[in-house]
C-alpha cells in the first residue's frame, strides 16, 4: 500500500533552546516579522481566543484532506507540553477541524494552542482566551474523520511552509513562524528592536521623538535631493 497520504513521522530533535524559545514570549509577532525583512509570516489567521493570551511553542504539523480532522485527533495525542498543532487544512472554511473537545484534550496535555489554515467551531468556548486559537474562519458544521492526512511533514499555512519544530508564536496581530535554524538570530535582533522602541517611545512620551529618514526619503522619491 502506498504509504504516502497517512504517514505519522518522528518530529526531529528540539534544534531550539529552551531559553530562545522562552525569549519569544515577551516580543510580539510584529516586532518578530520586521526582524525578518517582513517577507514570512502567516496570512489571513486571526485569533479567536479572547484577551491577550501568547501562544509561544514548537510546532506540531498536520496536513489534512480539507474538512476532514483523523490526523489531527492523531497529533493531540502525540503532543505536549510546549507544543503548537498546526494545521495545513487548505484554507477550507466548509467544515471545521476543531472545536471545544479537541480544545480540552490539548489543553489537559500542555498543548499550547491551534494554527488552523481551516475552519473551527464552538467559537463561544475558543473566546474564553484560556486556549490559543488561531483560525481562517468559524463553520459549526463538523468534521469527517476518514484521512487521508500526515503528520510531521512540512505544510503550508496562510502562505508560509512550516516545517516540524518551527518556533510559532501568536498573538493579537496574528501568527508568525521561525525556522528552527535561524531561531536565536531572529531573537537577537527581535530583542534589539524591542528596546529601540522603548527608547523611541520614551522621546515620544518626552516630545522629543524626530523622523530624520522621512523628508529625506520624500526629498530622494522626488527628485528634491540632487
Amino acid at each position: 500500500m502506498n504509504p504516502i497520504g497517512f504517514r505519522i513521522l518522528s518530529r526531529p530533535a528540539p534544534a531550539v533552546a529552551a531559553d530562545v524559545l522562552a525569549g519569544f514570549a515577551s516580543i510580539g509577532s510584529a516586532q518578530i516579522s520586521d526582524c525578518m525583512n517582513r517577507l514570512y509570516g502567516v496570512s489571513g489567521l486571526r485569533p479567536l481566543h479572547g484577551g491577550t493570551r501568547r501562544t509561544v511553542g514548537l510546532a506540531l504539523t498536520v496536513k489534512t484532506r480539507p474538512g476532514d480532522n483523523l490526523m489531527i485527533h492523531k497529533a493531540i495525542s502525540l503532543g505536549g507540553a510546549g507544543d503548537v498543532i498546526v494545521v495545513d487544512g487548505a484554507g477550507d472554511s466548509s467544515n471545521a477541524l476543531v472545536g471545544e473537545l479537541m480544545m480540552m484534550d490539548a489543553q489537559s496535555r500542555g498543548i499550547e494552542g491551534f494554527v488552523i489554515d481551516g475552519a473551527v467551531r464552538d467559537l463561544d468556548v475558543f473566546a474564553q482566551g484560556e486556549f490559543g486559537c488561531f483560525a481562517r474562519a468559524v463553520s459549526h458544521k463538523g468534521p469527517y474523520k476518514d484521512g487521508p492526512g500526515e503528520i510531521n511533514v512540512p505544510v503550508s499555512v496562510g502562505g508560509q511552509v512550516v516545517n516540524p519544530g518551527d518556533v510559532v508564536v501568536g498573538d493579537a496581530d496574528g501568527v508568525v513562524v521561525i525556522p528552527a535554524e535561524h531561531a536565536a538570530a531572529v531573537l537577537a535582533l527581535a530583542l534589539k528592536k524591542e528596546a529601540d522602541e522603548a527608547v523611541a517611545k520614551e522621546k515620544l512620551r518626552a516630545g522629543t521623538y524626530t523622523k530624520p529618514w522621512l523628508d529625506k526619503t520624500i526629498a530622494e522619491k522626488t527628485g528634491a535631493a540632487k
